[in-house]
């Protein structure tokens, strides 16, 4: 899914309005969400770092992924900062998301590969003393079960 995010900044009434698109249908991009923030709030988001402000600009409607977020963070400082830009649009492809976390999985899988060359360097002699050991005995234990209880479920749910 293709997705769109407009950021207006109004200083007019001292606000930031992001708008969210989204294609439903092929080559036609729909608003699912609009959010204005007040600009005192995203300047104090801005001051105590970008994990705050994503948090200020995330909401209950707008809730991009990270890396999304991350990205409109960047051009609400960006946008904040400038004297004759008053809006940015944000352009974001699914499957770029999609390549991103398969490129993920196959750093992994090459860190998992250079684990089992690790394995092959380590000692697997214990010493015969540990095996010596006496085994625990004596086990206390305070739980108890009762056999005679149970849970009714409903047969219609």
């Amino acid at each position: 899914m293709k997705q769109k995010y407009l950021i207006l900044k109004s200083d007019e009434t001292d606000q930031f309005i992001i708008r969210e698109f989204a294609e439903l249908d092929k080559e036609v991009l729909s608003l699912l969400c609009e959010e204005n923030y007040d600009r005192p709030r995203i300047e104090s988001a801005i001051a105590n770092g970008k994990e705050a402000l994503i948090s200020a600009l995330r909401t209950k409607n707008l809730y991009p992924p990270g890396i999304y977020a991350d990205k409109i963070a960047e051009a609400v400082i960006q946008l904040l900062g400038s004297e004759d830009q008053s809006s940015l649009e944000l352009f974001f492809d699914d499957i770029d998301l999609i390549t991103k976390e398969q490129e993920a999985i196959r750093v992994s899988d090459d860190v998992e590969a250079e684990s089992g060359e690790l394995d092959d360097l380590l000692d697997e002699n214990f010493d015969d003393d540990y095996e010596d050991k006496d085994e625990i005995h004596n086990i206390n234990s305070s739980l108890k079960v009762a056999d005679d209880e149970y849970v009714d479920l409903d047969e219609d749910s």
